[in-house]
């Protein structure tokens, strides 16, 4: 079995991927999102790209490869970044029970 993330050790690394979901990551953030890419349902909450550099939705794939992609219909997400977060916060509520109710925080360079 992998690892499984402990909300309240590991809280202090969704600070950090909302204000970096895209980019270099520390060992720790990478240990948590290893982790959220698996789930034992084998459904998988995932981006899908609309228009290229402009538009992303959510999508879910299915248990069964074989099956289509379960795309939702909104929200639409203009950025990237935007995009990740909430995929981030869909995956964490799937894998600790917490909601993450806070907006997209950007590092400025």
């Amino acid at each position: 079995m992998g690892y499984r993330i402990d909300p309240q050790s590991d809280r202090v690394f969704v600070e950090e991927f909302r204000r970096r979901p895209i980019g270099r990551h520390s060992p720790g953030l990478r240990r948590v999102l290893n982790a959220m890419r698996y789930d034992p349902s084998g459904k998988q909450i995932i981006l899908v790209c609309k228009k290229p550099f402009r538009e992303w939705v959510l999508g879910e794939m299915p248990a069964r490869r074989d099956e289509p992609i379960k795309i939702e219909d909104g929200p639409i997400f203009h950025s990237r970044e935007e995009a990740e977060w909430e995929v981030f916060r869909r995956r964490w509520r799937r894998h600790t029970g917490e909601a993450i109710n806070l907006p997209l925080a950007i590092e400025k360079a």
